[in-house]
Parts: structure tokens; sequence; C-alpha cells
């Protein structure tokens, strides 16, 4: 298994932050100023398909047949993810930071059937990430996707992205896994239905399963137990440098101020 420096961070970028194509640009100004400001640090960037993307992919395969092989629906579904990796990266090389884009091969992470059946301990096949990080500050790969041992894409399920991007952190030893969605982190109520929800800073991995459970899906649940069965601390932010942000980690205590309240967030 391939191990890089302490240094790497694994970031995901979800598709309810990709909402439009100007949202590649913002995504790396972002980006650009964190490795400005966090020289020492090496950025495998994980990224969703644009929003909404992965839905009319479905529907266009649909209307040539109506039960599509899994096969060649994963395949189709590579396709937004792989144009993802594309756009950022060429918007990175547009701002002039160092930056290389990986296809779903490239990135490595394999699963047998074992491994799909125990999702902690993935198999990441080759060294081109390493070698990525080399020569390059910001490193692009296709979330919601794998390979399996014969070499055919396969995807993640819902919130899929965020499990590669643990997977990866975990199997490239990261420091830590940064999930970037369209909300700050978690909340004691919902934020759209009260603004005044205060964020909590800080949740154990324990109350976030069971809170995943319980139907908060801020973080998909297979996600959130593998980096758990790997004590991976896991920061959950926005783009919005200036806002709160969550961690998830095993020494984390609840902080919410009344503890017979289950947390809520807003669905991403």
């Amino acid at each position: 298994m391939s191990r890089v420096s302490k240094g790497t961070v694994v970031l995901k970028v979800g598709g309810s932050i990709l909402t439009r194509a100007r949202a590649y640009g913002r995504v790396a100004a972002y980006l650009k100023r964190r490795i400005e400001t966090e020289p020492e640090e090496k950025l495998v960037v994980v990224v969703s398909a644009q929003k909404l993307a992965t839905s009319v992919l479905e529907r266009s395969a649909r209307r040539i047949v109506r039960s599509p092989s899994a096969r060649a629906l994963d395949l189709l579904w590579s396709t937004g993810e792989l144009r993802s990796v594309a756009i950022l990266t060429l918007h990175l090389e547009a701002i002039r930071v160092l930056a290389v884009g990986l296809n779903v091969h490239e990135t490595g992470l394999q699963f047998s059937a074992e491994a799909q059946l125990c999702p902690s301990r993935p198999a990441l096949r080759g060294a081109y990430i390493d070698r990525a990080l080399a020569g390059h500050a910001v490193v692009v790969v296709p979330g919601f996707l794998a390979t399996r041992s014969d070499e055919a894409i396969v995807t993640l399920g819902r919130g899929g992205s965020d499990l590669s991007a643990v997977l990866l952190a975990v199997g490239l030893g990261a420091s830590r896994c940064e999930l970037l969605k369209d909300v700050p982190g978690y909340f004691e109520e919902d934020p759209r239905a009260n603004a005044r929800a205060a964020p909590l800073p800080s949740l154990s991995f324990e109350k976030a399963l069971g809170m995943a459970e319980r139907g908060c899906e801020l973080v998909q649940q297979r996600a959130l137990a593998a980096a758990a069965d790997a004590g991976l601390p896991l920061v959950v932010r926005s783009l919005d440098e200036g806002a709160t942000s969550s961690v998830i980690s095993p020494r984390t205590k609840q902080t919410s101020p009344e503890p017979d309240r289950e947390p809520v967030t807003a669905d991403t």
C-alpha cells in the first residue's frame, strides 16, 4: 500500500459545490490560496461530477435501454467525474498552479470482492499519486469511482465521493481528509429551517454515525465507518474560509449544550 508524506491532505469537493461552470474557477482559487498559505501541504483533490450530471447521464442511458447493465451505466457515470477532473485541472493551470489530473485507473483505488465487503481496507494499486505529488502541488482525481480486479470501472453508491476520498486518505497515509460541502459543518438544527442554529465544531465518530443512521446524510455512512475504523480525522467545511467547520475524530467529545437533542444538518 502506498504511503506519502504526513503533509498530504485529501480534499473532497462535492457536486453541491460544483453547481455550474464558474464554480470550478472558485474552487481553483480556493486551492491556490491554500497552497500559498500552507506551502508545506500537498493536496489530493477528489472531485464529484457537476451537480445533477449523474442523474442526467442515467436518464440518457434509460432512454436507450430501460434496464442498462451495471457495467455500462458505471462507465457512463464515470464521464461526469472525469470531466470535473479535467475542468478543475485546467482552471488550476490557468492561474498557474502546478497541478495534474488523473483518471480512475491512475488513481489506483481497486476493490477485490473481499475489499468491497470491508471498505476500510482498500487496495491502492501503483504509484501514480506518489509520483504526481512529487512534482505537483495539487493532484486532482475522480471521486465516486474505483476499479475491480478485472479493471472494470465501478461506482461506490450515493455519496460515494466521500467514501473514495476517505479510502484514498487511508491508503496514502494522509494526515486528514477534508470534505467540502455546501454547509459549514454540522449543526444542532437544520440551518435552512433555523438561521440561528448553533454549529457543532467537534463531534465523535460514534455521534456522526448515529446521526447518519437516523437520516442525516451530510457524510456517507460507509465513509464515516471507514474513517472511524482507520482513526482518520475528518473535517467538514465549506469554501468560505471565514466560516465555521466541524471536526470528527475518535477523541472528540460532543459539544452540544443539549445532549438530549439530536443534531441535524442541511442535506447535500
